[in-house]
């Protein structure tokens, strides 16, 4: 018999997107900087709490401007943890300086501030901290190491917007942020994405990196009486089209905010026995912290079991993925990066051992059939 497949993610129209998509063509601007990028660039940067927003075509581009605002050279060092999508240390790399990967926290599954400390060299430059699932790291420890040494803060939220810690939203918690609007986050575009900027004396250079090097958005702006190349750059703007759809979203911020925290909730409740007897280890929420639904995931007894589980739940028909392959393992990593110390079993442990259980804003009363489905394999 053949199951209906609840998908790990489905991408949902929540509100006006395709309205508004409709209405920009009408506009007749369909490249980027339009009405809709400007007005998503503004409720951004208030929902972020951040000095200004720049909405880019991926949350990959948004890292790799900031690798350009950096300043980066051949050899400079920039610390991040291991357990984090190839795009962290690929912007690193693109301008010739060195990750270096360091463990993460086993509670939190972010970035540890004490390895970070010992990971600090005369050629840091950087630091880059994941939220991983959501929750933001530790970023007093990591702001008092940085401003110890003199180092970049960048926020890799790609997974945290509308999370906040110790009451402050993600993207204010650094010199810079990126956040993703890939369809599989909680606010979406398709692809699309934005950096968020705390220090002012960085903007007129991002829009400039922006804007494939040139000082468009001065000229734009009567700034200047023509534009023209003035810094390095590329085409990390994106079309009206996405920004359009993304306003539509981001209009629904708070329902979609609130309907992922309730399915994280009802599966947290769900395996609370299990946690309880040891089966498995689910989400650490730190009380300085507050989630976005971004992702709910279970770790298991070690990697056969992870592995055996994934292979139940897609018998009965529930896509559950593993997250992430650690990047210090990865050939490039090896090839490109460093990491510190002689391992970092941390990262190695958690990623044999995490399976993600679907979570989208459509999710509704399948999430009965993904819970009945991973009890009758744990219990």
């Amino acid at each position: 018999m053949t199951r209906n497949m609840t998908p790990f993610n489905k991408p949902s129209l929540v509100g006006d997107e395709i309205a508004n998509m409709r209405d920009a063509i009408v506009r007749g601007q369909l490249s980027g900087d339009g009405h809709y990028t400007k007005v998503c660039n503004a409720i951004i940067a208030q929902m972020t709490g951040s000095r200004a927003a720049l909405l880019t075509n991926s949350c990959t581009a948004a890292l790799e401007m900031a690798a350009i605002l950096c300043d980066l050279h051949p050899g400079d060092e920039v610390i991040m943890p291991s357990f984090t999508f190839v795009s962290t240390a690929n912007a690193v790399v693109l301008r010739g300086a060195i990750p270096v990967f360091v463990d993460i926290d086993p509670r939190t599954l972010n970035i540890d501030p004490e390895k970070t400390a010992a990971a600090v060299t005369q050629r840091t430059r950087a630091i880059i901290a994941v939220h991983y699932a959501g929750f933001p790291a530790d970023m007093d420890a990591l702001s008092q190491i940085a401003n110890d040494h003199g180092l970049v803060l960048i926020e890799d939220a790609a997974q945290a917007f509308g999370s906040t810690y110790k009451g402050r939203p993600a993207g204010s918690l650094g010199d810079m942020a990126a956040f993703s609007f890939h369809e599989t986050k909680n606010i979406l575009s398709g692809e699309g994405g934005v950096l968020t900027l705390m220090r002012p004396d960085l903007l007129e250079r991002a829009e400039v990196i922006r804007e494939k090097g040139t000082n468009r958005s001065q000229f734009s702006r009567g700034q200047v009486d023509k534009y023209t190349w003035v810094d390095i750059g590329s085409s990390f703007l994106p079309g009206e089209l996405v920004a359009s759809f993304l306003y539509g979203q981001l209009q629904q911020a708070d329902k979609i905010l609130a309907r992922r925290l309730s399915f994280f909730d009802q599966y947290n409740d769900a395996f609370a026995d299990l946690a309880g007897s040891g089966r498995v280890t689910r989400p650490v929420v730190p009380s300085d912290t507050t989630g976005n639904g971004h992702m709910y995931y279970l770790m298991l007894r070690n990697r056969a079991d992870r592995d055996a589980f994934i292979t139940h739940m897609q018998k009965e028909g529930v896509n559950t993925p593993f997250h992430y392959v650690p990047l210090h393992s990865a050939p490039a990593g090896l090839k490109y990066a460093r990491f510190e110390g002689k391992s970092l079993p941390v990262t190695d442990d958690v990623s044999a051992r995490l399976v993600r259980l679907p979570m989208f804003f459509e999710l509704g009363e399948d999430i009965s059939k993904v819970i009945t489905s991973a009890r009758s394999y744990l219990c």
